[in-house]
């Protein structure tokens, strides 16, 4: 299961993340978005939980919760198989 993290701290680590998680289950990896200029922290971050049930505990548990001082938003990221980046003109 896909899991976004937004509202972050600019001071959180993934090390922090990895602990909070791994209380609900096990954790694949663990991905803080950062800026590509000054490799500083987004505010946004990405889990993966294999175990569904996993990850539906900790969104429930962890969502509206305070880490460092910030009320965290955490979420199930959902595919949209329709949903696509291109656009193609069938007409030419």
């Amino acid at each position: 299961m896909n899991i976004h993290i937004s509202n972050l701290s600019l001071n959180v680590v993934e090390s922090d993340l990895q602990r909070l998680f791994a209380s609900f289950g096990e954790i694949k990896s663990v991905e803080l978005v950062r800026d590509k200029l000054n490799n500083r922290s987004k505010g946004r971050a990405f889990i993966d939980m294999p175990v569904e049930k996993e990850g539906q505990k900790a969104i429930l548990n962890l969502n509206g919760t305070d880490m460092m001082g910030r009320q965290i938003t955490v979420s199930e990221i959902r595919y949209d198989p329709t949903y696509s980046t291109h656009s193609f003109d069938s007409k030419k």
